[in-house]
């Protein structure tokens, strides 16, 4: 066999693999975790009461992202849109109120998640959260992935009802 020969076959079984492999990673299902991975901006966060009354938590544009990295950490900070700000330049300085205004309009956390596949759910493993409570606590919670919008449900701790949260992929 000619060295010609041996390369155009080497060459051809390459592209060969080249084509099929992409394709058949391409069909395979992705998992939950594999759909959560990324950064997702929020939509909404209302609580909803059971007779369906529906009550934004932080005004009717919250602000945030939720990020979920492949090694199974995340980081997300939620606030209300149009947070009055303090009349001091000096974050250490606001007042009594300015103060309440920021805990209330807003929630942070940070730390290790873990998708149950089976039950489609996710659970926070919570670091660290501005809500110190939370800190080394779990929360767990029922979740969709649907395109790019990501949703999950929280049993809402005041007022009855569920917390219901809308995200989507930011891009």
């Amino acid at each position: 066999m000619s060295r010609l020969s041996i390369r155009m076959r080497t060459t051809m079984a390459q592209l060969l693999l080249g084509v099929a492999l992409p394709w058949n990673g391409a069909m395979a299902q992705s998992t939950l975790k594999d759909q959560l991975v990324g950064t997702w901006t929020y939509v909404s966060v209302d609580l909803v009461r059971p007779d369906g009354i529906r009550t934004p938590l932080f005004g009717p544009n919250p602000q945030g992202q939720a990020s979920f990295d492949s090694n199974g950490r995340y980081i997300l900070m939620t606030a209300r849109a149009g947070q009055a700000k303090f009349t001091s330049t000096n974050r250490m300085e606001g007042t009594a109120e300015e103060n309440k205004a920021v805990v209330q309009g807003s929630i942070a956390h940070f730390g290790r998640y873990t998708v149950d596949e089976t039950n489609k759910t996710i659970t926070f493993h919570i670091e660290t959260s501005s809500f110190p409570n939370w800190n080394g606590t779990e929360q767990q919670r029922p979740f969709t992935v649907t395109g790019d919008e990501l949703t999950w449900r929280t049993p809402a701790s005041t007022g009855g009802g569920t917390a219901e949260v809308v995200l989507k992929r930011a891009k």
